[in-house]
């Protein structure tokens, strides 16, 4: 689907390490490069015309970024990445509000994105953390969530989707019933927002973190929407030009409205302009037929892996295009290192999901995380090269 679109795939390159980065399509690429062809300058600042251009891109940027998860245009602040995004949400707006004693819920699969910031917290002000437990498959359920939630429970706090199970998590059922009983929802939006429809006022979640570099976009680029009622309550952590009006001393400061303010600096101008031309790009191919295709494919990956007895799937149920495993006796690493050797590039080791090894019993993983440029030809070479683990041992060496 759509192949052609993206020039490093000319190389003959088999790319399934999209949960860490996807490939950028040419649109994309040329957006980045108008940019700084044309009309480079700083927004906010200039009284001339290309820096009123910059202004134009840069606010619409906003709006299309917003619409795309179905925000309002304040709803949302540019930060650096998904991880910066959750710092922000933890550090700006919930340090301010919890106090110790308060329970934040996660689970031990979170990213370390979504788990570091609130272990911070836990140590800064006492707050308490307990993780609900993942089912059989290592899903989490609803039902899990309302056995942990009980009158100290302030927040919860999950991936939309895990980013090693790849399990879709049932959000607007857990913001249902977390609301019915005063409980905040973040979501950490990483592995979601680029793969299957999001909105937010749907899910009704409180803070949503994702990264455009997951979705097409460029590295460098955050996102960061929180609901416009708890927008103005979020503290800017950066001080300095483009987030104040004026000041003359310590006792005259006059910051600008939000979002603006929790901008502080010159921002990533190419790189957010870039990513309303990636959101341009997903919109015009849709996200129900991304979550189709991806879908599909996953499930044809799985059943040409499961013939195999020393390939163990830990996640051959999840609707989403993740698929983690393990080979019998075999390095993950090493396996990674051999499908190099093919031009297969495959993230291992644990995914920055540390505490997954309580609940799975592995420490190291082999991830194929599929988009939607893939094909059923690139699977059938991965499972051809897997298909033999005297194989990979020879080759190693």
């Amino acid at each position: 689907m759509n192949r052609n679109d993206f020039p490093i795939l000319k190389n003959g390159l088999i790319y399934f390490d999209n949960g860490a980065t996807t490939l950028k399509p040419q649109n994309v690429i040329d957006s980045i490069n108008d940019y700084y062809l044309n009309y480079s300058s700083n927004i906010d600042r200039g009284e001339y015309d290309i820096s009123f251009k910059a202004d134009e891109a840069y606010n619409k940027a906003r709006e299309n970024v917003a619409k795309f998860i179905n925000a309002n245009t304040n709803e949302i602040v540019f930060t650096s990445n998904a991880t910066d995004s959750l710092n922000y949400i933890v550090n700006g707006y919930f340090k301010n509000i919890l106090k110790s004693g308060d329970e934040v819920l996660l689970t031990q699969a979170e990213h370390a994105s979504n788990i570091l910031p609130w272990f911070n917290l836990s140590n800064e002000i006492g707050i308490t953390l307990d993780c609900i437990p993942l089912d059989d498959n290592y899903h989490v359920t609803l039902d899990n969530v309302i056995k942990m939630i009980n009158d100290k429970t302030k927040v919860i706090s999950l991936a939309g989707i895990s980013n090693v199970i790849g399990d879709i998590r049932p959000i607007k059922e857990i913001t249902k019933y977390a609301h019915e009983h005063g409980i905040y929802v973040v979501v950490d939006g990483a592995q979601s927002v680029p793969h299957i429809k999001t909105d937010v006022k749907d899910l009704d979640i409180d803070f949503l973190a994702f990264s455009a570099h997951k979705m097409l976009g460029p590295t460098g680029v955050g996102i960061m929407f929180a609901k416009d009622k708890y927008m103005s309550l979020i503290k800017p952590l950066k001080l300095g030009g483009g987030m104040n009006e004026s000041f003359d001393s310590p006792d005259e400061i006059k910051l600008k409205e939000y979002p603006k303010v929790l901008e502080a600096g010159t921002p990533n101008i190419a790189g957010v302009i870039a990513t309303s031309a990636a959101v341009d790009y997903l919109n015009k191919i849709g996200m129900d037929n991304i979550q189709e295709y991806e879908s599909n494919l996953k499930a044809y990956a799985v059943s040409l892996l499961s013939k195999y007895h020393h390939i163990h799937i830990l996640n051959t149920i999840a609707d989403s295009g993740i698929i983690s495993f393990y080979v019998d006796n075999i390095f993950s690493q090493d396996v990674g290192y051999y499908l190099n050797k093919y031009h297969i590039c495959v993230r291992t080791g644990n995914h920055c999901a540390k505490l997954l090894k309580n609940e799975v019993g592995v420490t190291n993983t082999v991830r194929v995380s599929l988009y939607f440029y893939n094909t059923k030809e690139e699977i059938d070479k991965l499972a051809e090269l897997l298909s033999d683990p005297e194989k990979i041992r020879k080759e190693m060496i």
